[in-house]
């Protein structure tokens, strides 16, 4: 690791990241490169996120929960490819408010994480800036050879599931700067949801070879399953009053004078980090099955059609909406 933290960087690597490298691997950071070895019977995967001070967590948000983000939002990619994690390279650019014992905390989130999911670090770089701190992880997995899941194999007939609920990442930004109306253990749970949200991998290894395409829902339901109809080439139809909702999302979503447009706040938010998949309605029960073993939360939620892009309908009617979804534009 090498960069412009002159004062903090070295002190950083040794006493922070170095005992959460790899023990085998990582070289003990002492080195500029990790290097691994093959694993017989199996595609190495990799995915690449970053997250952004202002744009991606609060500025007041506790560095050992943005460190714990940081980790989720990759694991969900590879959940989302039916991949078991392995390891990560880590950049960190420290602003001016990320002192010791912030990265202390920054550290701490990442062995937790660590432990809790089976990984280590292999990597990477940490530099100063004058702001904002922004971080990424390259994340690496395996897969058995040829199986991880594309987001090119939905075809039409095929039904369209998402894991779990839809718009508490959206509701638990609002929850995190105070901008909404509910109860303070609601507000909590949602804050919670959009700070450390929960990566699907064992949901995600357990039915590799049921999805015929699947996508993490990072951007925002519509926009992540656009990314499946444009990869497969062809149309999805989502209806809209199927979109599964928490306990949280129910209470707001009740006290909407319209619910449709209030729908359509929550399946284009973003940062849910759930799973979304198109599957062979032969396979729908198996998948089902599944998710009920894991006490996970399953629901169709449309289908597959010929055409192109993604078609909002709502109690049968269609439906306009005017974004998809995030972006960085």
């Amino acid at each position: 690791m090498t960069g412009l933290d002159a004062v903090g960087e070295f002190e950083t690597i040794r006493r922070l990241l170095a005992p959460l490298a790899h023990p085998d691997h990582a070289r003990g950071l002492m080195d500029d490169v990790a290097v691994l070895p093959s694993r017989a019977g199996f595609d190495l995967v990799l995915t690449k996120d970053a997250i952004v001070e202002g744009v991606h967590f609060l500025p007041d948000d506790p560095l050992d929960q943005v460190a714990q983000k940081l980790l989720r939002v990759n694991l969900s990619d590879l959940a989302a490819k039916g991949a078991e994690p392995f390891g990560y390279l880590l950049a960190c650019h420290w602003s001016p408010r990320c002192g010791w014992p912030e990265r202390e905390a920054f550290a701490a989130g990442l062995k937790q994480d660590q432990a809790g999911f089976g990984i280590f670090l292999l990597g990477g770089d940490t530099v100063a800036t004058p702001g904002p701190a922004s971080f990424s992880v390259t994340m690496l997995g395996w897969v058995p050879r040829g199986q991880a899941v594309a987001r090119s194999g939905a075809r039409p007939g095929h039904a369209i599931y998402v894991t779990g609920t839809i718009g508490d990442g959206w509701l638990g930004l609002k929850a995190a700067q105070g901008r909404l109306s509910l109860g303070p253990e609601r507000v909590a749970d949602l804050a919670e949801h959009y700070r450390r949200p929960m990566p699907r991998l064992d949901f995600g290894q357990a039915v590799r070879g049921f999805p015929t395409a699947a996508v993490d829902v990072s951007d925002g339901l519509i926009a992540d399953l656009g990314h499946i109809a444009e990869a497969s080439g062809v149309g999805i139809m989502l209806d809209l009053e199927a979109t599964p909702v928490s306990a949280a999302g129910r209470i707001w979503l009740d006290a909407r004078i319209d619910p449709q447009a209030a729908l359509a706040d929550l399946v284009t938010g973003g940062d849910d980090y759930e799973i979304a998949l198109s599957v062979h309605p032969r396979d729908g029960a198996k998948l089902k099955k599944e998710a009920d073993r894991l006490h996970l939360r399953l629901t169709r939620i449309g289908e597959v059609v010929a055409g192109s892009g993604v078609t909002v309908r709502y109690l049968g009617q269609p439906v306009m909406i005017d974004r998809a979804g995030w972006t960085h534009d």
